[in-house]
């Protein structure tokens, strides 16, 4: 299978047993909710992954994925209110709530200043719609266009408004420093409104003296608008399409996710689909058809990674979840692969793009067993990866931060590599002989970085064909 599957840690996965058996079905990324705990909280299950990491020798990513700035409703007087298509509700300060007899707590000053005449809110987690249709001091007048309830505490959402409230709240700030110490090897950044909050980020890990990759979570309508950007930045997308959906109008998320997924492709950005892809195994032991379907379609559409959340986290099958998710995604490839698309022409240009997509056409006219990339960045990789080969991908680094980050590309084993002998082709060379994937005979496709003499070490510049 190419496609790469990520899966939430919970109470169902924290068993090491389970752990084995996700990696055993092809999980090589386990994703660690900072939503629900710190990096203390983490801190056994993070070791846990790390022994079984160890004990498998199979390359494991762990991903900390900040809470960001959920913006919820404070206590209504009366919990639930029931709203009234056409009803005039205020929402302000909770102070003022006496003062009106439909009234939403929101002690959020800073958003609502940023509210203008006109504005869509979307209250109890997108349920209810409103139109702002006065502003003042004290509150902002709204006019229901549904009807239906609203409780306390629920999440409140502004599409098409960039709000003054940074990604990175002060909880996600110490939880990244946190988690850094912990040792985490990526990091998902919430609720991104543009490519600045990319950079804060990555200007907080760079103060810590590491690097490790950003994934952008796309669940705001307005970080569309700087979509190019917001990819070039960052080392990672993932299109969250829970709270995407709930702020761009529903019909519209199908084709969202697809354009999202092949701007990155064409980019060579590695992007996750994620959010309610086998919801219903939370409970049971099968998925719907739809959610089939589903799955199917992120990775025909071309995601590299597809994501599992309460399916694994609190599910009652969380291997099954894993299992059905691979089966799928292994029938997708196969008609992608029959239906003659492989490889993909890049959708960018520069020589080292041309030589990953004449990597990919010479491996398919060889008829190659593989691909075998040595990358100290991982960029010629993900650049063969986005071509997407039917052979599978070797990415060779001795940098571990890279093997890690080469973990969410499509197609693509990640592969620790000493620094001897220094010339990588030789390095490469080295490795396709020991390798026992791979027996005599085989023709395999190698890409690597050959320096002129005097040079240390070198772009990708050499492409080959080798035959063990």
């Amino acid at each position: 299978m190419h496609t790469k599957i990520i899966v939430t840690i919970g109470p169902s996965t924290r068993d090491k047993h389970i752990l084995i058996g996700l990696i055993q079905r092809g999980v090589r990324i386990f994703r660690l909710n900072f939503s629900h705990g710190s990096a203390d909280d983490f801190k056994e299950i993070f070791n846990r992954i790390r022994e079984v990491e160890k004990e498998t020798g199979t390359s494991l990513t762990i991903l900390q994925d900040l809470s960001g700035p959920k913006i919820r409703t404070g206590d209504l007087k009366e919990s639930p209110m029931t709203v009234n298509a056409g009803d005039e509700i205020y929402m302000g300060p909770s102070e003022f709530q006496d003062e009106h007899s439909q009234y939403i707590p929101f002690d959020h000053p800073n958003i609502l200043a940023d509210i203008d005449m006109g504005d869509i809110v979307r209250v109890s987690d997108g349920g209810l719609k409103f139109e702002v249709t006065g502003l003042s001091k004290k509150a902002v007048r709204l006019r229901a266009e549904d009807t239906g309830i609203i409780s306390s505490r629920k999440g409140v959402s502004f599409p098409g408004i960039k709000t003054s409230i940074s990604a990175l709240t002060d909880k996600d700030k110490i939880d990244l420093v946190e988690g850094l110490k912990l040792g985490i090897d990526a990091v998902a950044l919430s609720f991104v409104q543009d490519p600045e909050d990319i950079a804060e980020a990555k200007d907080i890990i760079e103060e810590q003296g590491k690097w490790i990759p950003v994934v952008a979570k796309l669940e705001r309508e307005i970080a569309l608008n700087r979509l190019e950007e917001i990819i070039d930045i960052s080392d990672a997308v993932m299109v969250a399409r829970g709270d995407l959906g709930l702020e761009c109008p529903l019909p519209s998320l199908p084709t969202l996710q697809k354009r999202i997924i092949s701007s990155c492709n064409d980019a060579a950005t590695p992007v996750i689909v994620a959010t309610q892809m086998l919801l219903s195994m939370v409970h049971n032991p099968m998925p719907t058809r739809a959610e089939t379907t589903d799955i199917a379609n992120a990775v025909l559409d071309g995601a590299d990674c597809l994501m599992l959340s309460e399916e694994t986290a609190i599910g009652q099958y969380p291997l099954e979840c894993v299992g059905y998710m691979g089966e799928i995604a292994e029938e997708a490839e196969k008609l992608f692969f029959e239906k003659g698309s492989s490889p993909v022409k890049p959708g960018r240009e520069g020589g080292e793009t041309f030589l990953a997509f004449a990597a990919c056409l010479m491996a398919q006219k060889v008829n190659a067993k593989a691909l075998v990339a040595h990358t100290d960045s991982g960029f010629t990789a993900r650049l063969i990866s986005s071509c997407r080969p039917i052979q599978p991908i070797y990415g060779l680094s001795p940098n571990v931060n890279m093997q890690k980050y080469m973990n969410f590309s499509w197609g693509v084993t990640s592969i620790n590599i000493p620094e001897e002998p220094q010339d990588h082709l030789l390095r490469t060379e080295k490795f396709v002989e020991n390798n026992p994937d791979f027996i005599s005979g085989d023709k395999l496709v190698i890409t690597a970085g050959h320096p002129k003499l005097g040079q240390e070490r070198s772009l990708t510049n050499l492409l080959k064909i080798y035959r063990k």
